[in-house]
């Protein structure tokens, strides 16, 4: 029956689905939504790798996901803007294609990881998806204060002596792990969408932060609801059908 099967794969996304949208708002407030592309390509190559070398696929790409989290920081001086995202979305892109065309198991979880594999979550996913949301979560909450008055407030770390580093590392390693759990369950293209366009219909709507994130988490959770009903019932791919289906609810209503 459909609740022996898909209540756990629905379960999980649902996680994810409430949690991307919130991420997506952060990281468009800090101009950094390439991240979200960035992160999930470096956790499809970390979890090739990890495959080949016979380590469990999922550990490998949070484990890159972390590292690309972590590391860009070191180069944070000469990478501005976008680059340092952009350079990490390219690596981890021509590493997961040269993987897939060189190793047979790696082409065939390449393509579970770019398409999703959602329905074939299971127990043990959910356990994993379910407190990283919700940590993840309260993270945001935690870093939320800080983050917006940087924004606003380009000195304030200065002016109030202290420390930009651990807020903004703390940050970055939520977010990559956050996108590598996405990318190991819905996909690349699943988890871009849920990130992506619920904040960019969010912030063109929203007249204010607080109704913002909340307008971002319905669009998501509504859209992943619908795109699991449809994707199932018209026995499609997951991923293509929630990012079209989100676009098309931007182009209506943004």
């Amino acid at each position: 029956m459909w609740s022996d099967l898909f209540v756990l794969p629905f379960l999980t996304g649902l996680c994810l689905a409430l949690v991307l949208p919130v991420l997506g708002c952060f990281l468009r407030l800090r101009d950094e939504w390439l991240a979200a592309l960035a992160y999930a390509h470096v956790a499809a190559a970390g979890a090739l790798l990890a495959l080949i070398g016979g380590v469990m696929p999922a550990l490998g790409g949070m484990a890159a996901a972390a590292l690309a989290g972590g590391g860009k920081r070191l180069f944070a001086g000469r990478l501005a803007g976008g680059a340092a995202f952009a350079l990490l979305l390219l690596g981890g892109w021509a590493v997961a294609v040269l993987l897939a065309a060189n190793q047979p198991l790696a082409e065939q979880l390449g393509h579970s990881l770019f398409d999703g594999q959602l329905y074939f979550s299971g127990v043990a996913q959910l356990a994993l998806v379910a407190p990283w949301s919700l940590f993840a979560a309260v993270a945001f909450v935690l870093l939320s204060r800080h983050l917006l008055l940087a924004r606003v407030y380009p000195d304030y770390f200065t002016a109030r002596r202290l420390r930009a580093w651990p807020v903004v590392l703390g940050f970055d390693l939520v977010a990559a792990l956050t996108l590598a759990l996405a990318t190991m369950t819905m996909g690349v293209m699943g988890g871009f969408a849920l990130v992506f366009v619920p904040a960019w219909i969010a912030f063109r709507r929203a007249r204010s932060w607080r109704k913002g994130m909340l307008l971002a988490v319905v669009i998501g959770v509504a859209g992943y609801g619908a795109a699991f009903l449809l994707a199932l019932g018209l026995d499609q791919p997951f991923g293509p059908v929630l990012a079209l289906l989100l676009i098309a609810v931007g182009l209506i209503i943004a």
